[in-house]
């Protein structure tokens, strides 16, 4: 058989190859549900004939990216990888669904071939821009494909794609939308009515609609797709269950009742044994198709986190001498720049934040790969999560409050594929000032701290901000760095010099003991450093106060803090943030943990505070230096 080109109307040779193809693919996907008594067989049947097409005529020649978004339909998506031969046919029905194996409910990473690993809806049609993005900044020719349930349209985040996609014009991109009118409980209709036809057009995609089963609508619709100036929208009117003669009836009347219902063995057994029974000239004719796959998926490379990225040009840091006052964005903005000069694979990304975050430095110099999404912070998460998947390195930048509450979720899923996305918040904490306890976010690090591939910063001062930036482009993995908003005077040794100077080394987990002493421990973070500097150095001569700068919420240097704890046996936390998820609840889980006997004082935010200046809101809550100073004179009295 042939290999059709595209634009090349398909012949009858090459639509009765497509019918023996879905025909397996539906009998995998009845068996895996079937076996595993769980999974969503609907879907998977309305899709697999799109998906199918594509994978025969065009991923198995070119390996192109494929981002199925709607990740509850994996057995379709495993079943076309298995009739590709990138992974074992019977393994993946046997093992689907089961414990300890790859094949999980929702499609993941760990199974050769998936781009990406998607479950919560709206995130893959998002990732999908990222790889377009990539392939338009290499410059090549390539082709990203995407596919998208329609209730799945009902997010906003799809919304959020859409218009940045017609933005940047990614012509190179085509989603499918897998019309089968169909939601989890009812039907579209019933459950949100939407015209995604002219949605998608107001938006000014190249909409083409197609008989989602019918293989020469679907083939013309693909062609058409790359003849267009702008990205496209494939609506593909299906049916859920589609193949299945006991689910396709169901279907047809936009029940929902196969969505996420496994077939009874009985019902699965007599339908393998009848309609979707495989005959040995078709598996013969799928096993000679096999022979012309061209193109075989890599093993997905899981790099461990903190991993150096080889051939990365760090620079030299930007020293801020001491006698001004500056702020940490200021500096993340310039490291920034100075990074995309020495990486060309340095890209930045914010959410209508451009001149607040400071990524409009690097967008003046490089307006090329600095990328203003909108308001639109999901998307910009999981455009990222793709970018770094295809080796850019991206820095997301926006409020803290934006990006762990808003798009949590996409930095969520991001932790799960393993991406190595840059987090970087400005105006967290009280920091934030005048604009009041809506943008105040003091629980930012609660957000990420249960991720379990992302790590979380603080810096201490503007010449910190600039090492920890130059320190996570350099290393693999998924990072948030919070900072605040004000100006404050960098930090000082006793002789009065920069204390992070140009021979100071970033370690992550490495606390940095700014001033020594022997009465007792004070532990800061973010701006409260230099504030407990100030303190520490007004009660010189009268207590000896040890303090210690941290940084890495994600892992609390333990031996530093021991060591300073036996000498002292007093602590004072204070940190710009809630202490039930922050700061004090770390470092008194590992005082806990290790046995220590130790008196305790956490400085913090316990409530919401109003409007006013930075300096007047710490008073306010309790974490100023006069708070702080009383707490020292009272905890040594």
């Amino acid at each position: 058989m042939e290999i059709p080109k595209i634009g090349q109307p398909l012949n009858d040779e090459q639509i009765n190859f497509l019918n023996v193809l879905t025909k397996s693919c539906r009998n995998a996907i009845v068996a895996m549900v079937a076996n595993a008594q769980s999974g969503h067989p609907g879907g998977a049947c309305s899709s697999i004939d799109y998906l199918a097409t594509i994978y025969a005529f065009i991923i198995s020649q070119t390996g192109e990216d494929v981002v199925v978004s709607n990740g509850h339909v994996s057995a379709a998506v495993y079943s076309i990888l298995a009739e590709m031969g990138y992974i074992p046919r019977e393994e993946v029905i046997q093992d689907f669904r089961k414990v300890g194996k790859i094949y999980e409910g929702h499609i993941t990473r760990h199974v050769r071939g998936v781009n990406y690993g998607t479950g919560p809806l709206g995130v893959g049609v998002s990732v999908a821009t990222g790889f377009a993005i990539a392939e338009k900044l290499k410059k090549t020719d390539r082709r990203v494909f995407a596919m998208a349930g329609d209730g799945e349209c009902d997010e906003g985040q799809v919304y959020e794609m859409m218009h940045f996609a017609n933005k940047y014009k990614l012509d190179n991109y085509t989603l499918f939308i897998d019309y089968n009118a169909v939601q989890l409980t009812d039907s579209l209709d019933k459950t949100m009515p939407i015209n995604l036809k002219e949605i998608f057009e107001s938006a000014n995609w190249n909409v083409l609609e197609c008989d989602g089963h019918n293989f020469s609508e679907i083939w013309d619709a693909v062609g058409k797709s790359y003849e267009s100036d702008k990205p496209t929208m494939i609506l593909g009117h299906t049916i859920m269950g589609k193949g299945v003669t006991f689910m396709e009836p169901d279907g047809a009347d936009h029940k929902s009742t196969w969505h996420g219902i496994p077939p009874k063995p009985e019902q699965a057994e007599s339908e393998l044994a009848g309609p979707l029974k495989m005959t040995d000239e078709e598996v013969s004719l799928l096993n000679e198709f096999r022979k012309q796959v061209k193109w075989e998926p890599p093993k997905n490379h899981e790099i461990e986190n903190l991993t150096p990225i080889p051939g990365f040009k760090i620079g030299e840091p930007n020293i801020i001498e001491p006698g001004e006052k500056v702020d940490c964005r200021g500096a993340y903005g310039k490291a920034l720049l100075d990074l995309a000069k020495l990486n060309d694979n340095v890209v930045a990304m914010t959410a209508d934040l451009g001149g607040s975050v400071k990524t409009t430095v690097m967008g003046k110099e490089f307006p090329e790969r600095v990328f203003e999404v909108g308001i639109a912070e999901q998307h910009m998460v999981s455009f990222a999560g793709g970018l770094s998947l295809r080796n850019m390195i991206p820095f997301a930048s926006t409020f803290g409050v934006f990006m762990t509450s808003r798009a949590k979720d996409q930095a969520r899923l991001n932790d799960i594929n393993e991406t190595n996305v840059k987090m970087v918040s400005t105006h967290c904490g009280l920091s934030v000032g005048e604009d009041g306890p809506t943008h105040q976010t003091v629980d930012d690090m609660g957000s990420f701290s249960g991720f379990f591939n992302t790590d979380i910063l603080e810096p201490a001062d503007a010449n910190q901000t600039d090492h920890i930036i130059r320190f996570i482009a350099a290393h693999y993995g998924n990072f948030y760095v919070r900072m605040g908003r004000h100006k404050f005077e960098v930090l000082t040794k006793e002789d009065g010099t920069p204390f992070y100077d140009d021979k100071y080394k970033f370690e992550l987990g490495k606390a940095d003991v700014i001033r020594k002493g022997d009465q007792v421990t004070v532990v800061a973070v973010g701006s409260m450093v230099n504030i407990a500097l100030d303190v520490a150095e007004k009660l010189k001569g009268e207590i000896s106060v040890e303090l210690i700068a941290m940084s890495s919420f994600s892992k609390i240097d333990i031996d530093t803090l021991v060591t300073s704890l036996e000498k002292t046996g007093k602590i004072i936390t204070i940190e710009d943030h809630n202490p039930k998820s922050g700061w004090a609840n770390q470092i008194n889980s590992v005082i806990a943990q290790e046995g220590l006997s130790v008196i305790i004082n956490n400085l913090a935010v316990r409530k919401y505070q109003l409007s006013g200046k930075p300096l007047e809101l710490y008073d306010q809550a309790g974490i100023g230096q006069s708070d702080l100073e009383k707490a020292i004179l009272a905890i040594t009295s």
